[in-house]
């Protein structure tokens, strides 16, 4: 594989990391050459022990246009939507856009979807748990039917994001990156919609197909520039009747991540870094031992798992938890939040309409 990462920041460094370790060509861009810099001098061989001289670095005005198996677009969001109709039309048979998508304006989401679908680009987005080994067995075990009938589904993502600041040392808080700004994909809606894109995951694995319904409490912040929400709660119903809720905060100390799929026999929980080991599946069922299988993992597995995933897709043209349409109808629901809260209404979504605004009824 011949990769091109857009991003030099902390999920281009993860990216690239990734990718060398499955042996791809590996080019990296930014608008920013401080930014390049501070990849090869800083970050990269504080994570992973030195820089690997393989990985060629570019300006982005000077880095070549086509050739690549895959792009990659690790910027802020309000950039993705942009770099990655540019990569459809450059002719990448394969486009991995970080998470969200785009900010909940969803501006340009529906040409993306259009032009990927005629050029025949498969885009995916990077909602990474979905693909992990623990997420696979919780998966495996619904399909199974090991508790039966599903009747309600919770996640939460819970996370304090001074971690996300400690990764980034050259920021000095929100205001300083989109982190800091609802409108650009930031905030607790925008940072942790792996909550958001897990409970859908799930939801689909159950039957109970796409979300129909959002009621959402949203807490807004306005500190200085910044104006992000630190925390989103969501109600959710899906158009086979399932519904559950989706707690999504930069604030928790400390972290929580897990979902709970409640069924008629019993409970399926995933829990992200459930010891220092890695992720677990853990098994209640009514007068029973709870069951607990834990999966090793450290932080770097969680992308080459998710580039792996990704490049056997491509290989084979089969479908994915990471599709582009999971990542739009993602992008879609959180749009839904926001509108909630401003309007002090259930907002209906209809489907028929794409990934527009007018999707939100």
């Amino acid at each position: 594989m011949r990769v091109k990462i857009h991003g030099a920041g902390s999920i281009g460094n993860h990216l690239a990391h990734a990718a060398r370790t499955l042996g791809w060509e590996v080019v990296v861009c930014d608008v920013a050459e401080a930014a390049l810099d501070r990849m090869r001098r800083e970050i990269y061989p504080a994570r992973y022990g030195q820089w690997d001289e393989a990985i060629r670095l570019y300006p982005s005005a000077a880095v070549p246009r086509e050739g690549f198996d895959l792009v990659c677009i690790g910027t802020p969001p309000e950039a993705h939507i942009p770099l990655a109709r540019a990569a459809v039309a450059e002719g990448a048979p394969a486009v991995l856009v970080e998470k969200p998508l785009c900010p909940p304006s969803l501006e340009g989401a529906a040409a993306l979807a259009d032009e990927a679908g005629a050029r025949g680009a498969q885009v995916f987005v990077g909602y990474d748990h979905v693909v992990g080994q623990a997420a696979r067995h919780a998966e495996s075990l619904l399909r199974g039917g090991a508790i039966g009938a599903v009747q309600t589904l919770d996640v939460e993502f819970r996370e304090h994001w001074e971690g996300i600041f400690r990764a980034h040392p050259w920021l000095s808080g929100p205001a300083d990156t989109y982190l800091g700004y609802w409108r650009k994909g930031g905030g607790a809606s925008g940072e942790h919609s792996h909550a958001l894109n897990l409970w859908q995951h799930f939801a689909h694995v159950a039957g109970g197909g796409r979300v129909t319904h959002v009621s959402a409490s949203v807490s807004y912040v306005r500190d200085g520039a910044a104006d992000y929400d630190r925390a989103c709660e969501m109600s959710l119903r899906t158009e086979k009747g399932l519904f559950g809720r989706v707690v999504q905060d930069v604030v928790t100390r400390p972290a929580s991540k897990r979902a709970r799929i409640h069924g008629q026999e019993g409970i399926i929980e995933w829990v992200n870094g459930f010891s220092p080991e890695g992720d677990a599946v853990r098994v209640h069922r009514p007068g029973a031992p709870v069951e607990t299988r834990v999966f090793p993992k450290k932080r770097p597995d969680d992308f080459i798992q998710e580039l792996t995933h990704v490049a056997e897709c491509v290989r084979a043209g089969a479908p994915s938890p990471l599709a582009l349409s999971r990542g739009l109808d993602s992008a879609v629901v959180i749009a839904a939040a926001h509108a909630s809260e401003h309007e002090g209404r259930r907002v209906t979504l209809d489907w028929g309409a794409g990934p527009r605004p007018e999707a939100l009824r």
